[in-house]
């Protein structure tokens, strides 16, 4: 029970600094959320091995699960795939003609706030489903991923370029 001296003193520090100053002294105590790089980076690197999972499983439920509705891709000869259906459209359809072995090797992760980018390179090894010679591609990637409402972190934009010499 709050007596009637503390209520006066209450009232008192309200009409003196005011409700502004009442709520940047409460902003001031509120301590925001640690800063905990060390799981931000445990929990992209899940999520990378959840994506090559899907990848390298043609697991397209499992794709679609992980990608945002926004999510964009582009790469070097096309134009980028923009939405989460426009991912899943492609990928299905290479499903059905290739079996994927991808590998990613990150090199840099920078995580500020709710954004993170990496980047690294990655090995794709493509065998036709039809028979044939598998191809080998290398490349560069760099990816921004963004924390959702519920802490997970998602991919929203995947840049990447297969390593051939400049002209």
């Amino acid at each position: 029970m709050v007596s009637d001296a503390a209520r006066g003193i209450s009232r008192a520090m309200l009409r003196s600094v005011g409700l502004p100053g009442l709520l940047i002294c409460l902003a001031a105590c509120a301590r925001p959320p640690a800063n905990n790089e060390a799981a931000d980076l445990a929990a992209i690197a899940e999520f990378n091995r959840q994506y090559l999972a899907a990848i390298n499983g043609a697991d397209i439920d499992a794709l679609a699960d992980l990608t945002t509705e926004g999510h964009m891709m582009i790469s070097s000869g096309g134009p980028p795939l923009v939405g989460k259906q426009a991912l899943v459209d492609a990928m299905s359809a290479a499903f059905e003609r290739v079996v994927f072995n991808e590998s990613w090797a990150p090199e840099e992760t920078v995580v500020s706030g709710d954004l993170a980018y990496q980047r690294g390179t990655f090995v794709v090894v493509a065998t036709p489903k039809a028979g044939g010679d598998a191809t080998r591609t290398t490349g560069n990637f760099l990816r921004i991923y963004r924390r959702q409402p519920d802490g997970a972190w998602l991919m929203v934009r995947d840049s990447f370029n297969s390593q051939r010499g400049r002209p």
